[in-house]
C-alpha cells in the first residue's frame, strides 16, 4: 500500500530538481543578458565616439584650433581600440569584411586628418567628412543591430518566463487534485462525519484508502467512536439506574420512616419515665432503639450501593434474603392487587456484585408490575443445577469452567409478549412504552450484567398466559457450598 510520506518526499524531490534546474537556466539566461548588456555598452560607446570624432571634426575645420584636431585624434584611437578589444562582440553584431572595412575606415580617417593638417586641401577635408559619415553610418548600424539583439534576448526571456509560469501552474494543479483527492477529500469526509457524530450519528466510518495514513486515521476514528459509544451507552445506563433510584425513594421512603417512628417511640418513653423505670426495661428499650437503628442504617446502605457506580466486585450473596432486600423499593410500583412468591431456598447462595444483582431483579419485577396492571402473581424460584444440565445458550467465558449453575426464573402471570417483540426485547433503547415510561435499557442493563457475572439470560412468553425470564448463573466448586 502507498504511503501519504512517500508521495510527500517525492513530491518534495521533483519540486526540487524542478527549482535546481529552473534556477540553472535562469543563471544561464542571465548571464547572456549580462554578456548582452555589457557588449551593448561597448557598441554604445564606440557610437559616442564616432559622434565625438565627427564634433570635433567639425571644430577643426572651422576653427583650425590644434586642440580639436588632437582630440579628434584621441578619439579615433579610441575607436580603433573599442574594434580592437571588443573584436568577438563586434563580429556577433556584424560581418568579419564589414569589421576589417570599419577598421581600415579609420585608420583613413585618421591618416587623411593628419593630411589635411598639413596641406590644408578642400578636396581632402570633403573626402574626410564622407569617410567620417560612414563611421557614424557603420557605428549607428552596429548599435541598431545591438538593440536587436538585446530585444530579442528579452523576448527569449519573457517567454521562458511565461512558459516556466505556466508550466508551474499546471504543476501547482496537479498537485492540488492529487492532495485533494488523497488528503483534503478523506479528511472533509472525517469532518463531515465528526459534525454527524457531534449531532448524534453513531455510524462507522467507512472509506477505501489507498494510503497508509488515511487507513491508519480511519480506523483511529472508528475507534474513538467506539469508545464515545461506549461511554454513552455507560452513561446512559446509569442515568436509567439514577432515574429508577428516583422512582423509588417514595417507597423506601416508608421503609426508613418505620425504624425512625419506633426510635423515636422508644426514646419519648424513655425520656417520660427516666430514672423511674426498671433497669431491665431501660435495657429493652435502648436495645430496640439500636436494631431499628441498625435497620435504617441497612436500608439506607443498600439504596446507596444501589446508586454508586462502583468496580464490579463478587461476594458470597445469599439470594432469597437480597431478593427480600429488594422488595421494599418497588412499595410504590407493586399494585396491591399484585402477588410476590419467593420459591428459593434460604441457604442457597452464589459468588454475585449484589448492588447489581439487584438491578437485576428490581428491573423484571418493575416489567412484571406493569405487565399485571389487572392483578395476577410473580414467581421468583430458583435452584442449583449441574452445569451440564442447565447450559446456556452461548457460552460465557467465564462460566464455562464451573461445574454448577444457579438457575433463576423470573415468572409472572400477565398479558405476554408478542413474538414480533420478544426477539427485541433485550437490544438497547428498544420500548413499546411511551417516552414517559421508559428509556429501553432496563432488560439490556439486565442481560449486561447477568453476562458481566459469566451468566446468560434468556424469555419466553404465551400471549395472555404468562412470561418467564431464565437466568443461569454459574458457581465455582468448593467455594459457596450450601449451608445446612
Amino acid at each position: 500500500m502507498s504511503s501519504l510520506r512517500q508521495k510527500i518526499i517525492l513530491g518534495y524531490t521533483a519540486f526540487a530538481i524542478l527549482l535546481i534546474g529552473l534556477s540553472a537556466l535562469y543563471v544561464l539566461e542571465s548571464r547572456v543578458i549580462e554578456k548582452q548588456v555589457q557588449a551593448g555598452a561597448s557598441i554604445s560607446e564606440f557610437f559616442d565616439v564616432a559622434l565625438e570624432i565627427r564634433r570635433f571634426e567639425k571644430n577643426y575645420f572651422l576653427y583650425h584650433q590644434d586642440g580639436d584636431l588632437e582630440e579628434n585624434r584621441a578619439f579615433v584611437a579610441r575607436a580603433k581600440h573599442l574594434i580592437d578589444d571588443n573584436r568577438q562582440v563586434f563580429e556577433q553584431l556584424s560581418t568579419e569584411p564589414k569589421l576589417t572595412q570599419l577598421r581600415r575606415s579609420l585608420d583613413s580617417y585618421d591618416q587623411g586628418m593628419s593630411s589635411y593638417a598639413q596641406a590644408n586641401s578642400t578636396g581632402e577635408a570633403r573626402a574626410i567628412r564622407e569617410l567620417g559619415l560612414a563611421i557614424v553610418n557603420d557605428a549607428q548600424a552596429l548599435a541598431a543591430a545591438e538593440r536587436s539583439a538585446l530585444q530579442r534576448n528579452l523576448e527569449r526571456q519573457r517567454a521562458l518566463t511565461l512558459t516556466t509560469l505556466v508550466g508551474l501552474l499546471g504543476l501547482l494543479a496537479l498537485a492540488a487534485a492529487v492532495v485533494s483527492g488523497g488528503i483534503v477529500r478523506p479528511l472533509k469526509e472525517m469532518e463531515r462525519r465528526m459534525e454527524l457524530v457531534a449531532a448524534g450519528s453513531k455510524d462507522r466510518l467507512s472509506m477505501t484508502a489507498k494510503d497508509r495514513e488515511i487507513e491508519a486515521l480511519t480506523r483511529a476514528f472508528n475507534h474513538v467512536l467506539d469508545e464515545i459509544s461506549l461511554r454513552q451507552q455507560q452513561q446512559l445506563i446509569q442515568a436509567d439506574r439514577l432515574a429508577s433510584l428516583g422512582r423509588l425513594i417514595s417507597g423506601v421512603a416508608h421503609e426508613v420512616n418505620n425504624p425512625l417512628s419506633n426510635i423515636s417511640s422508644s426514646a419519648q418513653i424513655l425520656l417520660e419515665d427516666g430514672e423511674a423505670s426498671a433497669p431491665e426495661w431501660r435495657r429493652e428499650m435502648l436495645g430496640q432503639i439500636d436494631s431499628e437503628t441498625v435497620r435504617a442504617q441497612r436500608i439506607v446502605r443498600s439504596l446507596l450501593d444501589y446508586a454508586r457506580e462502583r468496580e464490579f466486585r463478587r461476594q458470597p450473596v445469599a439470594l432469597k434474603a437480597a431478593i427480600e432486600e429488594t422488595l421494599p423499593f418497588l412499595r410504590n410500583e407493586l399494585p396491591a392487587q399484585v402477588a410476590v412468591r419467593i420459591d428459593i431456598p434460604a441457604d442457597l447462595t452464589l459468588p454475585a456484585d449484589k448492588p447489581r444483582l439487584q438491578q437485576v431483579f428490581l428491573n423484571l419485577l418493575k416489567n412484571a408490575a406493569e405487565a399485571l396492571d389487572s392483578g395476577g402473581e410473580i414467581l421468583i424460584s430458583a435452584r442449583l443445577r449441574e452445569a451440564g444440565e442447565a447450559a446456556c445458550a452461548r457460552g460465557q467465558e467465564q462460566g464455562a469452567s464451573a461445574p454448577e449453575t444457579v438457575e433463576i426464573d423470573v415468572r409472572d402471570t400477565g398479558q405476554g409478549i408478542p413474538p414480533e417483540i420478544l426477539g427485541h426485547i433485550f437490544e438497547p433503547f428498544y420500548t413499546t412504552k411511551e417516552a414517559s415510561h421508559g428509556s429501553g435499557l432496563g432488560l439490556f442493563i439486565v442481560r449486561e450484567i447477568v453476562e458481566e457475572h459469566g451468566g446468560c439470560i434468556s424469555a419466553e412468553s404465551a400471549c395472555g398466559q404468562y412470561t418467564v425470564f431464565h437466568i443461569r448463573l454459574p458457581r465455582p466448586a468448593g467455594e459457596f457450598q450450601e449451608q445446612a
